[in-house]
């Protein structure tokens, strides 16, 4: 795949940083930090400038990330179960995971949107439980877009300043990633506690 994604840059330029990151948002496994890292490399070779990249990819993703808005707040939660527990392989996305990032976006609501812009895999997710929430959607654009510009724009300019070394910042993206992972599985089970723990006091009020 790496080696098609850099055939396909290389081909379309600007266009294809856009229509990657698009698809990379929709279809999480597709890896931005390769496609935004080697974007700020292409920069020493060819016409595409850090500026260029860095906006064609944020258009990319708000793009995507409002596909993903736009079908949680239209289909909601008892509609997209069904057709994530048939079509969700595909996505690399179950029920189960929007459950999760919903539980999330919950506590935290805009917080959520922007800082998970900046986690792999997450970044993508954010979008359905804010559309299935109902959040504004001037704040989910503004907050999608600047959580993806400061994402994009790091890895550009890691890509351009690196040259031809680019491809040494995916380790440290990978290492980024399990950490980030770690203390959102983390934070998830305080948030389940939290949710849990504020039932059991409504129910106990009730009985009382």
């Amino acid at each position: 795949m790496e080696i098609w994604i850099q055939q396909f840059m290389s081909q379309f330029g600007n266009l294809g940083v856009f229509l990657l990151i698009f698809i990379e948002n929709v279809f999480p496994p597709i890896p931005s930090e390769l496609i935004l890292t080697f974007g700020g490399f292409m920069t020493a070779s060819t016409s595409m400038s850090v500026a260029s990249v860095i906006i064609f990819a944020t258009l990319g993703s708000l793009l995507g990330a409002l596909l993903l808005y736009a079908l949680g707040y239209l289909l909601g939660s008892e509609r997209l179960k069904p057709l994530l527990d048939q079509y969700g392989s595909i996505l690399h996305l179950s029920y189960e995971d929007v459950q999760k990032a919903l539980k999330w976006y919950s506590r935290y609501e805009g917080k959520t949107v922007f800082f998970c812009r900046m986690v792999p895999l997450i970044r993508s997710l954010i979008s359905i439980p804010a559309g299935m929430a109902k959040m504004s959607i001037s704040a989910f654009i503004l907050l999608t877009t600047l959580g993806s510009l400061i994402w994009n724009s790091v890895l550009v300019f890691a890509g351009a300043m690196l040259g031809e070394h680019w491809a040494d910042i995916l380790t440290i993206m990978d290492t980024y990633s399990w950490i980030t992972y770690g203390l959102l599985f983390v934070g998830l089970l305080a948030v389940s506690a939290g949710y849990e723990k504020k039932i059991n006091d409504i129910e106990e009020i009730k009985v009382h």
